[in-house]
């Protein structure tokens, strides 16, 4: 099970996340690595209709809400794989 402070501490990243993610990110002119390359060799970025989250967003909401959503739904994805493969260790163990 996770501590107090480990959830307080979690709580907290996701809560900042959308200062490094989104206001820092933009201020200093961050772009992804990847993105540069494919400029560079003048590729077209490819619209993908499969992904939940596109640039963590949701539609309708801000920018900085929807970054802190993606967090806590990549939190629990994590946090579900790892007790899936918890609980599989106990039977098969």
């Amino acid at each position: 099970m996770l501590s107090k402070n480990t959830i307080i501490a979690l709580l907290t990243l996701l809560l900042i996340s959308p200062l490094f993610g989104i206001t820092l990110a933009d201020m200093l002119g961050y772009h992804e690595p990847l993105d540069l390359v494919a400029e560079e060799l003048g590729l077209e970025e490819e619209e993908h209709t499969w992904t939940p989250l596109k640039e963590y967003t949701f539609p309708g909401l801000p920018h900085w809400l929807g970054y802190i959503i993606s967090g806590a739904i990549g939190l629990l994805i994590i946090f579900a794989i790892g007790y899936l493969i918890k609980h599989m260790a106990v039977v098969t163990g």
